[in-house]
């Protein structure tokens, strides 16, 4: 019984690691421009792509742990590129717009995205057809036998997951707060008008938003790629799903409380297909439990489990 436990705790903590890397980056775009930004998913799965690409570039085969920074720089150069040009083509436009056009642009994006890569991705000459499950590659040190701890087996992928979280997390807490471009998004955040008269460039501000948001959606998706071994132009949109949760589970707005519902979501799913027996346990029902616990929170504490930090705006 112990034994399982701490195995469903670490598999939770990995997972939940994933969902906030990518909640993160919903929560720094909410908090500057109030957008849902539903094709957030797909950024991440962009990401994932761009890492492949440029293992391709490289040569393709086993390789070596050194190259594992030039394929993350490779998936975040394309999943910030993805980003700033919706950010500058579909949303600035709408900015002012009434706040459903938005929300059904980021929509279309989304599914825009999908089939950009699923019909595109393998017309590039030596690149995979995108059209099914696109193996991830192999990078000596962090991926291959799983660690043994006291009888819990843990993926060397989830090492660097939950690492890169946590790495993601102190450099976002130190740009934010310790740095005049963070200061000027908190404040851009708390009245845009105000900022723009201080001389702040609201245009800029949201961009370097974006490009953060993309940044951890990449890292998030090389971390789902060396999971899971494998990716498909799908695979934003679930995850894309549950980060949204996660993020207003923890406090829309609230990067930390985006981290927080990230851990509550991925372990409460892995004790849910570890422990409800019958009919309703199992991984098949892993996304109903989560979801059930979202709407839970929200009845009974719908600003998160840390409270919100934005202005409404409205």
């Amino acid at each position: 019984m112990t034994q399982s436990f701490f195995q469903a705790l670490a598999d939770g903590l990995t997972l939940g690691s994933l969902y906030a890397l990518i909640a993160v980056g919903y929560t720094v775009v909410y908090g500057i421009v109030q957008l849902i930004n539903f094709a957030h998913g797909e950024i991440f799965m962009v990401g994932a792509f761009g890492a492949v690409a440029t293992f391709v570039v490289l040569g393709g085969g086993t390789l070596a742990w050194w190259v594992l920074p030039i394929m993350l720089a490779g998936g975040i150069v394309a999943a910030v590129l993805v980003a700033l040009a919706t950010e500058r083509l579909a949303y600035r436009p709408l900015r002012n717009a009434p706040r459903l056009a938005p929300l059904i642009t980021a929509i279309g994006i989304s599914v825009f995205l999908q089939e950009a890569v699923r019909l595109f991705y393998g017309r590039i000459p030596g690149f995979p057809d995108a059209k099914s499950n696109v193996q991830f590659p192999n990078i000596q040190g962090v991926t291959g036998s799983p660690f043994v701890i006291g009888g819990v087996t843990i993926q060397r992928a989830a090492v660097f997951t939950v690492v890169a979280l946590v790495i993601c997390t102190i450099f976002l807490y130190g740009f934010v707060n310790r740095t005049r471009l963070g200061r000027a998004m908190q404040a851009t955040s708390q009245d845009p008008d105000t900022a723009r008269l201080m001389g702040i460039d609201i245009d800029k501000i949201i961009m370097i938003a974006f490009a953060l948001g993309a940044a951890l959606a990449a890292v998030a998706g090389m971390a789902q790629g060396l999971l899971n071994h494998n990716i498909n132009f799908r695979m934003g949109f679930i995850a894309g799903l549950k980060a949204f949760s996660a993020a207003v589970l923890g406090g829309i707005g609230n990067i930390y409380g985006a981290v927080l519902g990230g851990l509550v979501l991925g372990v409460a799913e892995s004790m849910a297909v570890t422990y409800v027996p019958g009919v309703f346990g199992g991984s098949a029902w892993k996304d109903v439990w989560a979801f059930i616990i979202l709407i839970l929170v929200l009845v009974f504490r719908p600003q998160g489990l840390l409270g919100a930090r934005v202005v409404d705006r409205a």
